[in-house]
């Protein structure tokens, strides 16, 4: 048995064009406890926003703990279930997209004890719906800061 704290953490992006302005959007469940989560870039993707939820929910963590992340973004969840992130990680990273990210991620999973699960978007699941939001009006906010790993990338 395990003595690690529960932790379900739901996570969404949106950008507004692909690229354009995005945004992340994070619920953290524990208990009774809850702790929302979001930030939003002038110039991204929707695939960076995605990464950048879950990376935000697992960086709110303090200690090691079991973790289930609900997203209804396949690009996530397959590549970590289906053993793509291993593969472009043994492989240097080539030709892979927002390895920026992935690299930071890759070093998240290796403190916690993590589940990923697909949850289909838009249909109904009340925090999937609440991480939308958040994620859409973060992307909508003013002045927003420059997602340094992309605009690096796109020069």
């Amino acid at each position: 048995m395990s003595n690690l704290k529960e932790v379900i953490i739901y996570t969404d992006g949106a950008s507004q064009g692909n690229p354009g302005p995005g945004g992340y959007g994070v619920v953290l469940l524990h208990g009774d406890l809850r702790k929302e989560l979001s930030a939003g870039y002038r110039r991204t993707t929707n695939n960076r926003m995605e990464l950048m939820g879950v990376i935000a929910g697992l960086q709110a963590l303090k200690t090691k703990c079991k973790v289930t992340i609900y997203s209804d973004s396949k690009y996530v969840v397959d590549s970590i279930t289906k053993g793509w992130l291993q593969g472009w990680q043994a492989k240097g990273w080539k030709k892979v997209k927002n390895p920026d990210l992935w690299k930071i991620l890759v070093d998240l999973l290796a403190q916690h004890e993590i589940k990923f699960k697909w949850v289909r978007g838009h249909a109904g699941n009340r925090e999937n719906e609440r991480c939308d939001v958040l994620s859409v009006q973060a992307a909508q906010q003013d002045d927003l800061p420059a997602d340094a790993g992309y605009e690096k990338q796109s020069d």
